[in-house]
């Protein structure tokens, strides 16, 4: 049973790894933005 594990918790930490980049990619970018706004 625990191959249930692996085929369920491999793919969910493959896209909260995902998604973590994607939202740090994007904060990053608004803070760009917001130092440029200000100078």
């Amino acid at each position: 049973m625990w191959y249930f594990a692996w085929a369920l918790g491999m793919p969910l930490a493959c896209c909260l790894a995902i998604l973590n980049a994607m939202w740090l990619e994007l904060r990053s970018e608004d803070e760009r933005r917001a130092r440029e706004q200000q100078s």
